[in-house]
């Protein structure tokens, strides 16, 4: 987190003439995932959570000399439980709702009753729908959109002129919206693909990946790349080098375009890495930085404008003034058409980062953040109007 200059917190704590609580909830809705071939990854309990915590220390470092009280409550609607239920008694103490859920259950929340008057952040959910046409004036998006990582690596696909480009798509609806987004960012920058397969196999392939790729892979021919849609990670690790010609696979495997990273050391981030593994144990995976960057977003405006209530936090939030230090090399702003956080996108793979998107060359009248994801021109939103 930068730290403010001490003339603006001393500015700051003269202005502020009474106390302010300011009470943000994080409500996760546990989701039903069909078994994969693979436990290398098990998703971390508090997988978002671990984000929110980390940006409420940060908050509270600001916040104890300008007289502001954070608080957090936690929410989980388990397999089976009602998450309007759960999501009202979030509201009910807390006009900052900070959400993790699928699409659907997302847009229910946003459109009960009792978050007409709150902010609802989309910490968990990157379908393009939730930025389109489907788009909330309540909820504001801190996860990239699955477009603006698509995006992000056909920039660096085109880049490097690889535009012999086939794809693998899995089954499963995460899946075909990724392939959907990706074949989308193709057609933008002026690219196509050569072939698309479907994975429709259900074979184990930790044992069989040597015999089954190669034989699937060698009907697609010669190519410069081959994309993965594989959002679960059920199939893709065993398509590499396994393929029948020896090429560079991305997308959901070996590259990838995430909010966040491992890799991710440059401009601050390793301290901020450093202080979540501290605290959590672990790493921060994209959905924790979303959750993290919701919070911080709160705090911020909170402390820019010395008020705490839903109407002047979210005028600030999507107005000219606001700008957010994310450790990504540049400040991240809201988009004022459909409540998007304009960020730039890491390519990464396991072990270092490759490149940042946006990449040079691609030009925006606005900013080049905006040739990720949805531009103004593209969106159906308009309940930002």
């Amino acid at each position: 987190m930068q730290r403010l200059s001490l003339t603006v917190l001393l500015c700051l704590w003269a202005c502020a003439s009474a106390a302010q609580d300011v009470a943000v909830a994080w409500l996760k809705v546990e989701r039903e995932l069909p078994p994969t071939l693979s436990n290398l990854d098990p998703e971390p309990e508090d997988l978002g959570l671990a984000g929110a915590l980390t940006a409420l220390k940060d908050n509270e470092t600001t916040g104890k000399f300008l007289g502001q009280n954070w608080s957090l409550t936690e929410h989980v609607a388990y397999l089976g439980d009602d998450p309007l239920a759960a999501a009202r008694e979030a509201l009910a103490s807390a006009s900052y709702l900070i959400v993790d859920a699928p699409a659907d259950t997302l847009l229910a929340v946003a459109d009960l009753e009792e978050a007409q008057g709150a902010i609802v952040f989309n910490s968990g959910a990157g379908d393009v729908a939730l930025r389109d046409g489907a788009c909330r004036a309540n909820v504001l998006h801190t996860l990239p959109s699955t477009a603006m990582r698509t995006d992000a690596l056909v920039q660096f696909l085109t880049r490097k002129r690889w535009d012999d480009l086939v794809m693998i798509a899995g089954g499963h609806p995460e899946d075909q919206a990724y392939a959907t987004a990706m074949e989308r960012s193709l057609t933008k920058f002026g690219s196509k693909l050569s072939d698309r397969k479907e994975w429709r196999f259900d074979a184990d392939m930790r044992r069989n990946a040597a015999q089954e790729v190669p034989l699937f892979t060698q009907e697609l021919g010669d190519y410069d790349a081959l994309i993965i849609a594989d959002e679960l990670h059920d199939f893709g690790r065993y398509v590499m080098y396994n393929t029948w010609e020896p090429r560079p696979v991305i997308g959901s495997e070996g590259l990838t375009a995430e909010a966040w990273g491992p890799a991710v050391e440059q401009w601050g981030a390793a301290q901020l890495q450093s202080r979540f593994e501290d605290a959590h144990e672990r790493g921060m995976h994209p959905r924790d930085y979303a959750a993290w960057a919701a919070l911080r977003a709160v705090g911020e405006a909170v402390t820019r404008t010395q008020a705490a209530d839903v109407a002047t936090v979210r005028a600030y939030l999507l107005g000219p003034d606001f700008e957010l230090a994310g450790f990504k090399g540049r400040p991240l702003t809201f988009r004022t058409w459909n409540g998007q956080l304009r960020q730039p996108i890491p390519l990464l793979h396991p072990r270092a980062l490759v490149a940042n998107a946006p990449l040079e060359g691609f030009l925006h009248q606005r900013t080049e953040l905006d040739t990720l994801g949805l531009d103004e021109p593209e969106t159906n939103c308009t309940a930002f109007n």
